[in-house]
């Protein structure tokens, strides 16, 4: 049995993101290799011969894959398909774009963000905003499979994998990657963040958001976030979002500053190790996944909390 994973990467370096998807692949069994599509990708490549557990590097390195377009990966994949008992990919914005095109040309269901592994066959994963957790076996001679990163410890280094070039699939052309704009920030990327300080419709405005929670996130060395209704309200841009609908995180500490704790808030951090929870009101759901509850006014409490770190 040998499970395909395929990279996610930026041509330089891999996104830790792939490093989960390689614990949950080891946890299916077989031997592991990894795909790497891209323009320039060797870099990535060889970061990716080095992962612990990795028995082969294939790099499809090829100027239509510079963007790495949903359409053109999907058809590499499914070229490279023949062999593999299973095809492996981040549920990451990218993982997400393209798996189900997989499954689509080999015609068969995608298993979607799954968070354990009961056998090759049998896997487990969240339903209903992760308040269920539902066991899919699958009978599919190829499993499609996406794999929630916070679910999955990262592969550590210590692999020599060999490394082997493979061809290019035709480029589809369906799509071309007209711009992309960047958010620039010295703080950690919010799905790689150790510590993020989130904030919710409590803070007030934007203006209160960026006083109150900066400074201590600044402290801590934290990444921000925030809740639907913050980024809904217009207080911080979408890619602040954490919940079913944002990014999933799970980091050593969560701190929930005036956010509620609606389900779909819960769905995304709710696997974070220690979370802390401010807030006025002490029937709010958020105390209930809290491990640390403070109710109390907000504009009172964080910045002595941040005076006191």
């Amino acid at each position: 049995m040998a499970i395909l994973v395929i990279a996610e990467h930026d041509n330089l370096s891999l996104k830790p993101a792939t490093l989960n998807a390689v614990t949950a692949a080891a946890k299916i069994g077989g031997d592991i290799h990894v795909l790497v599509a891209g323009s320039g990708c060797a870099a990535a490549a060889e970061a990716a011969a080095k992962v612990a557990g990795v028995g082969r590097v294939k790099v499809a390195d090829a100027a239509h894959y510079a963007d790495q377009t949903a359409e053109n990966v999907a058809a590499l994949v499914v070229a490279n398909a023949a062999g593999y008992s299973h095809l492996v990919a981040p549920a990451t914005t990218a993982g997400k774009n393209f798996m189900p095109r997989v499954a689509a040309l080999l015609d068969v269901a995608q298993i979607s963000d799954i968070v354990g592994v009961d056998s090759a066959d049998t896997f487990i994963r969240p339903i209903y905003a992760g308040n269920v957790l539902a066991t899919v076996q699958s009978a599919d001679a190829v499993k499609v499979i996406t794999v929630r990163t916070t679910a999955f410890e990262a592969a550590g280094e210590g692999g020599s994998a060999a490394v082997e070039s493979v061809a290019a699939a035709a480029d589809a052309g369906n799509s071309k990657l007209v711009g992309r704009e960047l958010t620039k920030s010295a703080r950690p990327e919010l799905t790689a963040a150790k510590i993020i300080v989130s904030g919710g419709r409590g803070v007030g405005n934007g203006e209160n958001y960026h006083a109150l929670l900066e400074p201590l996130a600044d402290k801590l060395g934290a990444a921000l976030g925030a809740s639907r209704a913050a980024v809904d309200a217009g207080f911080v841009p979408n890619d602040y979002q954490v919940g079913q609908t944002g990014k999933i995180v799970a980091p050593q500490l969560y701190i929930a500053v005036g956010i509620s704790g609606a389900i779909q808030h819960l769905a995304g951090m709710k696997d974070s190790k220690v979370i802390v929870a401010i807030n006025k009101d002490p029937e709010a759901p958020i105390f209930q996944v809290a491990d640390y509850g403070l109710v109390g006014d907000l504009f009172e409490v964080v910045p002595q909390l941040t005076a006191a770190v």
